[in-house]
């Protein structure tokens, strides 16, 4: 992660602590007990101050930034100040949020320019706390996602696609309308093979060509039922045509990297590429003609 402010970029971040309640799996980014919540907190109120004042995206990540606790609000409030046009994206598991007076104060902070991407991996209570690798993640996440959104907050709620989860993607996207429709927007994620993807490789581990059919089913679903839909992380050829128009460039544009074959590809400006953090690439990468 880059540690100056890019103005012509949307993938600024504040990384805000490597703690985390969850356990998830296939963290790209492996959570660590380390004291360093107070450390990082006041280098980011340092670099608040030294932003670019027209800064059209700022980032929260972690770890799990809700440890922060009171220290969040304050953040927020803090951001907020010092760039009031800013959009807040706050990455967060969401369970924290079940607290409704401490979702009501972050989101009080964060203002009108704010937005939380929350994962949901999975339907079932059980395979959601398998993949959280935390006990009760799944009612803390859904009751942190039900305060949110009785507060009115935008939610993009995220689903990474992973050896687990890949069957119920269409029974995913009917949960979603029966029980989510506030959310703003479903994002559909491929893995980064990095991280705790290596070590539970054997158990997480799934290539696109195995679960793009459900992946088709499920996005379609939902975009039958007017929820807005997108796939993040994974490249166009890999993707069926009919899913083109949902695929985002999403990969930050100092992880993104394109294989060889791609520089003859016709779609190159309007794909995502690949994970230059991953061990290895997606199998079947072709260049689209």
């Amino acid at each position: 992660m880059n540690d100056t402010f890019d103005i012509n970029s949307n993938d600024n971040a504040l990384f805000v602590t490597e703690q985390c309640n969850n356990h998830c799996l296939m963290c790209c980014q492996p959570p660590r007990k380390v004291d360093d919540i107070d450390a990082l907190y006041e280098s980011n109120l340092q670099k608040i101050h030294t932003a670019p004042k027209g800064l059209p995206v700022l980032g929260i990540t972690g770890g799990e930034p809700t440890l922060l606790g009171e220290k969040l609000v304050t953040l927020f409030r803090k951001i907020r100040a010092a760039l009031p046009d800013t959009t807040i994206q706050l990455l967060s598991n969401g369970r924290k949020f079940e607290d409704k007076d401490y979702a009501a104060r972050v989101v009080e902070a964060a203002g009108d320019k704010f937005f939380v991407g929350i994962p949901l991996h999975s339907d079932y209570a059980g395979d959601h706390d398998r993949i959280a690798g935390a006990k009760h993640a799944y009612e803390e996440t859904l009751l942190g996602l039900y305060n949110l959104a009785m507060l009115g907050t935008e939610i993009e709620l995220r689903i990474v696609v992973n050896a687990l989860n890949f069957n119920r993607l269409p029974q995913r996207s009917e949960f979603i309308f029966k029980n989510l429709p506030f959310v703003s927007w479903v994002a559909f994620m491929g893995m980064e093979r990095t991280g705790f993807t290596i070590k539970n490789h054997s158990a997480i581990w799934i290539e696109p060509n195995e679960f793009v059919p459900y992946l088709q089913e499920a996005v379609c679903i939902l975009d039958d039922w007017r929820i807005e839909t997108a796939i993040y992380n994974l490249p166009l050829c890999l993707l069926p045509e009919s899913c083109w128009k949902f695929a985002k460039r999403s990969i930050s544009d100092w992880k993104a990297k394109y294989a060889e074959c791609c520089d003859n590809c016709s779609k190159r400006e309007d794909c995502c590429g690949l994970f230059g953090t991953s061990i290895q690439p997606y199998e079947g990468l072709k260049p689209i003609c």
